[in-house]
């Protein structure tokens, strides 16, 4: 008898395909995540889980799964939504997808740094709205980006990704946090690392790279927003709870910064009466950091063979 997994969403085809051979799924099928109430019972009995950031994994979820749960597999990079300690102390395995979503999310983070400095959303509304009536010589004036300052705030795979393309397109120059130093990504980028109050006083364009934890929740808020440039702009393609979205209001309503761009919010989908919404030195897209057929296929072929593993009692492939 085959044992039991539950597939928290819809997700690629490739990974059904891996799995339905060695398991019976129990596949939520509505776009939206589970609900609290459809995921505890939805992880009933099985061996394992292929769960979503959405999917809260905790101390509870693992009582309602009971003890044949073996693995949690996360079709994401992040692992926050898992009690991580909780689940080792419990003898459950803990997988993700690293180091597949690097070009798609460095990417997005470049789009958005160049929609929001170009201005693009205003202009595209202009036009939509029909209120583009010539050229304007002082229309829709935006920023230069060659030879500016890019501020990269947790120089990982996706942080150094972006700095290539910046650097290496526009002749960026590069300031970046870290744990420590990175003498040959400093060589190769002309890039200098800094403490995060000297990048964000110096750079034009700020990128946030740092994966979500106590650390980082609410990295930046006022006190931070109030170093940057009055010409700055704020990519975050992280985790939304990485600012204070009442700060950055404020901070872009104000004009204090130029503008955000933003592929992550706290929470998501962000509600249709946050004051964000409003600003039009704001712009907003729904979490599509690694929304490339190539990288969804790539995390649906790791998730999937993070799961297989962890029921059959072997070591993860892609283990956090």
């Amino acid at each position: 008898m085959k044992p039991t997994v539950f597939i928290a969403r819809r997700i690629p085809q490739l990974a059904m395909q891996l799995i339905a051979p060695v398991a019976e799924v129990r596949l939520h099928e509505g776009a939206l995540p589970p609900t609290r109430t459809e995921l505890l019972d939805g992880v009933k009995g099985c061996a394992g889980v292929l769960s979503l950031l959405s999917d809260r994994m905790d101390a509870e979820a693992f009582d309602a799964a009971g003890a044949n749960l073996k693995v949690i597999s996360n079709f994401a990079v992040g692992y926050n939504n898992i009690d991580v300690k909780e689940a080792k102390q419990r003898g459950i395995a803990v997988g993700n997808t690293p180091g597949v979503l690097t070009e798609a999310t460095a990417d997005i983070a470049v789009a958005l740094l160049l929609a929001v400095a170009r201005r693009l959303p205003e202009g595209w509304r202009a036009v939509e709205q029909l209120q583009w009536q010539s050229w304007e010589p002082l229309g829709w004036l935006g920023l230069d980006l060659a030879g500016k300052t890019l501020g990269i705030v947790g120089l990982g795979r996706i942080g150094s990704a972006v700095a290539q393309r910046l650097a290496g397109g526009w002749g960026m120059k590069t300031l970046y946090t870290a744990r420590s130093a990175k003498p040959e990504f400093e060589s190769q980028f002309d890039a200098r690392h800094v403490e995060l109050d000297e990048l964000l006083r110096e750079s034009d364009f700020v990128s946030l790279h740092v994966p979500l934890s106590d650390a980082t929740r609410k990295l930046i808020g006022a006190p931070e927003l109030a170093m940057m440039k009055s010409t700055a702009v704020l990519i975050n393609s992280a985790r939304g709870e990485v600012i204070d979205q009442v700060a950055l209001y404020e901070a872009l309503k104000a004009n204090r910064i130029f503008g955000a761009g933003l592929d992550v919010c706290d929470p998501e989908p962000l509600p249709v009466n946050s004051p964000l919404r409003e600003l039009s030195n704001c712009l907003i897209v729904p979490h599509i950091g690694s929304a490339t057929v190539t990288a969804r296929n790539a995390m649906a072929e790791r998730s999937a063979r993070n799961l297989i593993a962890g029921i059959r009692g072997e070591a993860l492939p892609y283990a956090v």
